[in-house]
């Protein structure tokens, strides 16, 4: 018997591989998979392309230039400090939001009766739709002159930290800022995609952990947090790729400069993508192909990124795989 099963296996793919709907399917996901892949070959291509061109020109250190100014002679222009605002201020927002985050999705999924859950549900789906531009002005009007005043407390009692200390006057348009408002971004992301996994817990599994004498944190502990780590990982992996390529918003509420600084209180520091968007009209050809150069590192980021992200994933797997 267990001789044949194979036997009946192998018949019904071969009986299926014949179908016309069958081959029209298999080609169709295998077209879609490798148009991706064609498509992201082919930005990759277009970037580095651009960026040579721009590098090969440049004066000075790309990786480690303070200072952007293609249009000069020589022309000037390096990374170092864009690449630190935007690494600082999505560290930040993921330090913020992903807790937050967490805890709402169990509140939703756990916690919340019915006819809260569902509203309440409905409010974060609707908030992640918001347009960027919209956070942007909300931040830049409501968010700025509100946070005058956690900055000076900051400043106060947790100035000997060295971040918080703030050094020079002016108004809340700092990195510190940017990542509250990227936090507040990211939230409904995160929120949503956790929730949903959270949704997806066993049921006998949270019965089991009750039947026991467990609390209900101690099921949410035991059961729901375990099942629900790589789908967290996914989440939280999907708010930073937004954090780190969030445009508008932090072009709207930062004051941009090029001075590098460890305190995050200071007005100034730039990102990746709000340099791009405030100075790609005023560039010429030579310094719209150093922002490309500049948006091939970001697309390198978001790439590795994804990448160690699929990696924890895979190896939670296995650990989880391997312990059952």
């Amino acid at each position: 018997m267990a001789s044949t099963t194979p036997d009946i296996q192998r018949s019904r793919r071969a009986k299926s591989a014949t179908r016309p709907g069958d081959r029209v399917f298999s080609g169709l996901s295998r077209g879609s998979g490798i148009t991706l892949l064609v498509i992201m070959a082919a930005i990759a291509v277009f970037l580095t392309y651009r960026a040579v061109l721009a590098i090969s020109d440049d004066s000075t250190n790309f990786f480690t230039t303070f200072e952007w100014n293609p249009a000069g002679d020589p022309p000037v222009f390096g990374i170092a400090v864009l690449a630190f605002g935007t690494i600082v201020s999505s560290i930040i927002a993921m330090l913020i939001a992903v807790p937050v985050a967490i805890g709402i999705a169990l509140f939703i999924s756990h916690y919340a009766p019915r006819k809260l859950a569902k509203p309440l549900a409905y409010v974060v789906d609707l908030l992640a739709a918001v347009p960027s531009i919209i956070y942007g002005l909300w931040g830049a009007i409501f968010l700025v002159p509100y946070l005058d005043g956690l900055n000076q407390w900051l400043d106060q009692y947790l100035g000997w930290t060295y971040i918080f200390d703030k050094s020079s006057d002016g108004v809340a348009r700092n990195m510190f800022t940017v990542g509250i408002l990227l936090a507040i971004m990211i939230l409904p992301i995160i929120t949503n995609v956790t929730r949903e996994v959270f949704l997806q817990v066993p049921r006998m599994h949270e019965e089991a952990a009750l039947a026991l004498g467990a609390t209900r944190w101690e099921v949410i502990r035991m059961s729901v947090l375990p099942f629900g780590r790589s789908g967290i990982i996914s989440a939280s992996m999907l708010g930073l790729g937004r954090a780190l390529g969030e445009t508008m918003a932090v072009a709207v509420v930062l004051s941009p400069s090029f001075l590098l600084s460890g305190h995050l209180l200071d007005p100034g520091g730039g990102t990746f993508a709000q340099n791009i968007a405030a100075k790609f009209n005023e560039a010429n050809e030579y310094g719209r192909d150093a922002l490309i150069a500049s948006g091939l590192v970001l697309f390198v980021i978001t790439l590795l990124v994804n990448g160690a992200a699929r990696m924890i994933i895979a190896r939670r797997k296995e650990y989880s795989g391997a312990n059952a």
